[in-house]
């Protein structure tokens, strides 16, 4: 490597702070609580923040040293190890579960650099050579000190960081737009078939604010229910089929490492987009046809169905097989993005329903007796024509940030190694930008 140095990560520790893990017994969750961040909020290189649990300020005040300042490393350490995120000014004042490590890191240190390189294949491998797997496997802040860190020269590492930046933040910009795309579908579901802001507007007199041909469809009152006259209340299975998954057995190994995408409870309960694309597992033919589980069709929408992340749910952007921890809803009348929509409205009240049986299990009973208001169907139509573009250009940014993902950690190592040269990194990554 030249003039390139390895130097354990401890050298790039604020000397002020040490590395240290987070909360051992954060309790009951705490509605005015501290936040903390946990193993599965690591999502895409980064921190999910809609589902933190918090916990009594008395008890997280006991674990000062993990409390975040902001521009911290944060590392998974049991389970799911050697996931990493830079903690941002978002989180400051977060503290972090047992699960986690915080490294606080210099205020003179690169911390994208020393990111990329915890997440190469190189740092990974060393993580999993030095866990402890007696029980669950477990990374300990011994070895997380010592965890190697290539040091280029300066100049080197600036221009290889920025490269590997460029991707990243091409990646986070893709994401934010998709956030906004899908508020924007859901917005548009809320006013028309939870609030019914068109009937209501029309009830008070207000100005159309949709397209004359939309509008005329909405009714002109609500009726003694509450709900736009003429619109019923139906079983959610009267639009959609609900198909369980399956597991061909593991002992086969004729059975997996194929090309169909198996989705598994932590694939889509770990899935922050409106879509999933990929699996972490994949089955083979014979592994389909010899097993109980099946192809789900494109854009059926899947739910974690028992267990700790019971309702979490996302939509199939390819056709996929699951396992049986999940449910799929296929739409019968394609009204995919509709149905999806109409799920996500009542969604909390199946997981509330599950809550407390022995593994909060959603039941076919359960979803049996979920209930939505249906409008006619030339509305639905209309909804899916509003939205499909929406949809359209979340699927394809999905798939976009997945190449770019890709390109970045086929570049790191080959970087790292000297197999390509920054100039030629900087042509590739051009052309995927």
């Amino acid at each position: 490597m030249g003039e390139w140095r390895t130097r354990p990560l401890s050298d790039f520790v604020d000397p002020d702070r040490s590395i240290c893990y987070g909360i051992v017994q954060p309790g009951s969750a705490v509605a005015d609580g501290v936040p903390i961040v946990r193993v599965n909020n690591f999502m895409g290189g980064g921190v999910d923040t809609s589902d933190a649990l918090k916990v009594d300020s008395q008890i997280e005040s006991k674990y000062r040293r993990s409390r975040l300042q902001g521009g911290e490393l944060l590392i998974t350490l049991v389970g799911s190890m050697g996931l990493t995120a830079i903690a941002s000014e978002e989180l400051r004042g977060w503290n972090v579960a047992r699960a986690v490590g915080v490294v606080p890191l210099r205020a003179d240190a690169d911390k994208r650099w020393i990111n990329f390189v915890v997440r190469s294949k190189p740092a990974q491998d060393f993580i999993r050579m030095r866990a402890n797997t007696t029980v669950q496997a477990t990374f300990n802040l011994k070895d997380l000190a010592e965890l190697p860190i290539p040091c280029p020269p300066d100049a080197a590492r600036i221009e290889m960081s920025a490269i590997l930046s460029s991707l990243d933040d091409k990646i986070e910009l893709n994401r934010r737009m998709n956030e906004t795309l899908e508020a924007m579908s859901r917005a548009i579901f809320k006013d028309w078939f939870v609030d019914f802001g068109p009937t209501r507007a029309k009830m008070e007199g207000r100005a159309p604010y949709l397209a004359p041909d939309i509008w005329s469809l909405f009714p002109d009152r609500l009726d003694e229910e509450g709900k736009p006259e003429g619109w019923i209340m139906e079983p959610l299975l009267d639009h959609a089929r609900l198909i369980s998954g399956g597991t061909p057995k593991t002992d086969v190994p004729a059975y997996w490492g194929g090309d169909i995408a198996w989705a598994s409870a932590k694939d889509v309960s770990q899935c922050t987009d409106p879509f999933l694309i990929g699996s972490e597992r994949t089955i083979t033919e014979q592994g389909l046809s010899e097993s109980s589980t099946r192809l789900i069709p494109k854009l059926s929408t899947v739910v974690v169905a028992r267990g700790a992340t019971t309702g979490r749910f996302c939509m199939l952007g390819h056709e996929m097989a699951m396992n049986q921890t999940c449910y799929a809803l296929a739409s019968t009348s394609s009204h995919h993005f509709w149905l999806n929509c109409a799920f996500a409205s009542l969604v909390q009240s199946l997981v509330h329903a599950a809550h407390g049986s022995v593994f909060d299990t959603i039941t076919t009973k359960t979803v049996e007796g979920a209930r939505v208001t249906v409008p006619d169907s030339d509305l639905l139509g209309q909804f899916e024509i509003a939205v499909t573009p929406l949809f359209d250009r979340m699927l394809v940014a999905i798939e976009e940030r997945s190449t770019l993902a890709a390109t970045r950690d086929f570049l790191l190592p080959k970087l790292m190694s000297g197999e390509v040269r920054v100039k030629d990194a900087e042509k590739l990554v051009g052309a995927a930008l």
